[in-house]
């Protein structure tokens, strides 16, 4: 039984059911989206040139991303803190947008249009983690709770939960199912 035989039951049982589908679906999509972006953070955060901007103080607008020694001299947070954990993030917002668009909702709505506006939520999600991340990495860090890395994953994982809960929603009214022709609907039944 195929993915899409799948869906076409979910669908038959009525809205309710293929809404709860669709998450179960997007659970698995988010979770690749969470491993591309913990590959990636922990990838960036050990490539020269962005470990030399661990030592540099960030602050631009609302973002702060001090930096703080911690135990055995270990630099964390900085610039090259905010540029990995960004990064790591917009690309995995990337994968999950054409991974959701296509698996998750089944949908063909126009990329031209449903990608700007995907990009600002996620601009905005993004600004908000940027934000949010190395507070909480900080607070782990100088409570003594956690090491750097450690902090680092488990404010990233923090900010993941947030996003994901915020991006079912938003994706299910951007992302609308494709409507099947009636020759795609005959195949199908048969």
């Amino acid at each position: 039984m195929g993915l899409k035989n799948i869906d076409n039951a979910a669908a038959s049982k009525g809205k309710g059911l293929e809404t709860v589908w669709q998450f179960v679906k997007f659970i698995f999509v988010s979770l690749l989206a969470m491993i591309v972006q913990f590959a990636l953070l922990n990838i960036l955060n050990h490539v020269p040139p962005i470990v030399n901007l661990f030592g540099t103080d960030f602050k631009w607008w609302v973002f702060e991303s001090p930096v703080n020694m911690a135990e055995g001299a270990v630099i964390i947070g900085g610039l090259g803190y905010f540029i990995s954990n960004n990064t790591a993030n917009i690309i995995a917002q990337i994968v999950s947008f054409f991974v959701n668009r296509k698996k998750t909702f089944n949908s063909n709505v126009n990329v031209a249009i449903t990608l700007p506006i995907y990009i600002l939520f996620t601009v905005a999600l993004i600004a908000f983690s940027a934000w949010l991340n190395p507070t909480l990495q900080h607070l782990f860090v100088n409570k003594g709770w956690m090491g750097g890395d450690l902090a680092a994953n488990a404010s990233t994982m923090i900010c993941s939960a947030v996003q994901f809960f915020l991006y079912f929603p938003f994706d299910k009214i951007l992302f609308p199912k494709a409507k099947e022709t009636e020759e795609a609907k005959e195949e199908t039944a048969e």
